[in-house]
């Protein structure tokens, strides 16, 4: 196990990590519906209060933060585990994608669906060079049926999105290749990873039959385990926050897994890398409510508009 230190502890369900120049890492907090700064003190302020359930976040060309708001889970807690989603929220309204702004904590509401259809849970979302984003829409899950999932292509000013990858069994983490050229996303249900070859922004290359999403499959771990986000360090390398057996999973470009860097949670749900050189890895402990840090053994890829 990596040798962690402990930034903040008290989050209410953290993801979507997204480590700031000053030495910060937001994160949103999915129970609480709040987008919160972590100091590297371990300080906590609330940046956004939101409702619904602010779930992955990035920063835009415009310094702006983009949530993906999957509108609200129900929860548990679960002894030796701690807490956990469990469903669609009663007072759930639908999924959308939020811009923040970050220094008066306004939200704007950008997207609510695409060709007619609403948005359902989206969960992540990575810009590309041109100022656009991937994001993926996990669906919701409700007693007795699950929805479909997607990914998509929006552009920042709320002119514009598209499908991408559908249907797809609830589709989680996303990322891009440092050249820009390919797509990764990992599906939480399945466990499976995927790629899209990227011909222009937003334009990708369909896989055939039997691919029922589009894509061509990379990889997956094998047993009973789940996947939630990504992210790609500096050597092209997949990492993928892998829930039940609890860690970080890593796969090279063409679908080998690497290694697992276990984590003390079961739900250990994203990564993202920052620090002066990119080798700080920060992780959401999600289900006992930390983050962490360790240093990787190479820089992360660096983030557009990072």
């Amino acid at each position: 196990m990596a040798k962690l230190r402990e930034i903040a502890t008290g989050l209410r369900f953290p993801e979507g990590p997204v480590a700031l120049a000053d030495g910060s890492v937001l994160v949103v907090e999915i129970e609480a519906a709040r987008l919160t700064r972590i100091g590297a003190d371990g300080s906590k302020t609330t940046v956004a209060q939101h409702t619904g359930g602010p779930n992955g976040a990035a920063l835009g060309p415009d310094g702006k933060v983009y949530v993906c708001n999957n509108g609200g889970f129900t929860w548990h807690e679960l002894p030796n585990v701690g807490l956990i989603p469990t469903g669609q929220a009663k007072d759930y309204a639908g999924g959308r994608i939020e811009r923040v702004d970050p220094a008066t904590g306004e939200i704007e509401t950008l997207y609510t669906e695409c060709d007619g259809y609403p948005l359902k849970g989206p969960n992540d979302i990575v810009f590309d060079a041109h100022g656009g984003f991937y994001f993926t829409d996990l669906g919701k899950s409700r007693p007795r049926e699950i929805d479909r999932g997607a990914v998509y292509y929006a552009k920042a000013d709320g002119s514009s999105i598209k499908p991408i990858a559908f249907p797809s069994i609830t589709p989680n983490g996303c990322g891009l290749s440092s050249d820009g050229r390919t797509l990764y996303f990992a599906e939480t249900e399945s466990a499976r990873l995927w790629a899209m070859d990227i011909l222009e922004p937003g334009v990708v290359k369909r896989e055939g039959w039997p691919s029922v999403n589009g894509a061509r499959f990379l990889g997956a771990p094998g047993g009973y385990q789940r996947f939630d986000s990504l992210a790609v360090d500096g050597a092209g390398r997949i990492c993928v926050a892998t829930l039940i057996n609890g860690g970080i999973t890593v796969f090279n470009p063409d679908g080998q897994i690497v290694r697992h860097v276990p984590m003390p949670d079961p739900m250990t749900t994203n990564i993202c890398f920052g620090g002066p050189d990119l080798k700080t890895a920060y992780v959401t402990l999600s289900g006992s409510g930390r983050l962490v840090a360790f240093e990787w053994d190479r820089p992360g890829l660096r983030l557009n508009y990072q």
